[in-house]
């Protein structure tokens, strides 16, 4: 068998420091795949390269710069997994190059429009290359997907959805990650609710929402790829609604106000305090814990006609949960590598893995999942 060459570009970023352990230190792998640690900075590729042993290599790489599928070709690349965001201004450029140059591509996109128009953009080029392009390869639409099929299994019909994810205040935070949320604070973002599209205001008024593991916490409307492709995918009779909650209300709170001024048209661009509150985010870390987690909760009618509602969650500790959206990329990459083939031309994320498949990764951060039976 070939070895694949894997580069991860951003891949000593938060998301992609995590990925290149993961697949550099996992002894399976080591005579099927070789790794390229690839970004901007070739000090810090090398520097981390040289921690994880096994022919790892740090290059330069400037996904921006021209010629970027000559350079992959050069280096022999035959998966790229993209890190490096934030997506939601992003073209397809960096899947078109690997594309040209004969590669597999992955990516950890959470841009809604990124995620959604992708398969139709590239899906012909990669197609004709005989290669597999997965967008979304994260927390969401991977995982969230894989929670669904799992609790729904043989279902009639399903009412509602509704996702939380609850980070942890002192998990390392990407600058990346941070201005992808800004992006969309205040604006209004169309949401499956009645059974029809409505618009709801990113990260405007909080609700609680409980978990099995955490405390209960505010949570404020997030703008994901779920909320377009689940409605279709399932059928949603009623809803899909995807929300984020903050560990410290303050902070919460803040982007609440941040949402407000925007609304208002006083703070057009908040993204561009990404930096600052990159920052700043540390200051609130003392009121936080290293204890993050998610919940799946779906309601409709099961295989035998009766009326359910059951909910899914994670709890992650130590801080671990940075983790989590690392996962569905790990699992594909390892997938291509041991020579088991994945669908050609260009996919979302949405159903290519099982919720099993998770389960190795959950035990080997200590991370608790329970199912709950919940009133109908």
């Amino acid at each position: 068998m070939t070895t694949l060459t894997t580069l991860v570009l951003g891949g000593y970023g938060n998301f992609g420091a995590r990925i290149c352990r993961a697949l550099a230190g996992d002894p399976s792998q080591h005579h099927h795949m070789t790794l390229l640690v690839a970004g901007r900075d070739a000090a810090r590729a090398q520097a981390l390269a040289a921690t994880l042993h096994h022919g790892a290599r740090g290059v330069a790489l400037d996904h921006q710069a021209p010629g970027l599928a000559d350079q992959l070709r050069a280096w022999g690349v035959g998966l790229v997994i993209h890190t490096a965001g934030p997506f939601q201004a992003q073209a397809y450029a960096v899947a078109q190059a690997a594309a040209q140059a004969g590669a597999h591509y992955i990516d950890l996109a959470d841009g809604r429009r990124f995620v959604c128009d992708f398969p139709a953009a590239v899906h012909g080029t990669f197609a004709a290359a005989q290669r597999t392009a997965v967008t979304g390869a994260s927390t969401v639409p991977a995982l969230s997907s894989a929670v669904i099929d799992h609790l729904c299994a043989g279902w009639q019909h399903i009412d509602s959805i509704d996702i939380c994810i609850a980070p942890a205040q002192r998990a390392p935070r990407g600058q990346a990650t941070l201005a992808a949320v800004l992006s969309y604070c205040g604006v209004p973002i169309p949401v499956w609710e009645g059974g029809q599209w409505r618009p709801r205001r990113g990260w405007s008024e909080p609700v609680p929402v409980h978990f099995q593991r955490l405390r209960p916490r505010l949570a404020a409307v997030c703008d994901i790829p779920d909320l377009e492709l689940f409605p279709q995918r399932y059928q949603v009779r009623d809803r899909v609604v995807f929300r984020a909650a903050l560990e410290v209300g303050l902070a919460q709170r803040s982007f609440a106000a941040i949402a407000a001024l925007r609304h208002w048209g006083l703070l057009p661009h908040p993204e561009r305090l990404a930096g600052l509150l990159h920052r700043a985010g540390g200051v609130l870390d003392v009121l936080g814990t290293p204890l993050g987690g998610m919940v799946v909760r779906v309601a409709g009618t099961d295989a035998h006609g009766h009326t359910r509602r059951r909910a899914w969650h994670i709890a992650a500790d130590h801080d671990h949960g940075p983790e989590i959206p690392c996962m569905a990329a790990i699992l594909l990459a390892r997938r291509l590598a041991a020579g088991n083939p994945l669908p050609l031309g260009a996919h979302t994320s949405t159903g290519l893995l099982a919720l099993e498949s998770f389960a190795p990764e959950f035990d080997r951060w200590g991370m608790v999942t329970d199912v709950v039976e919940e009133p109908a």
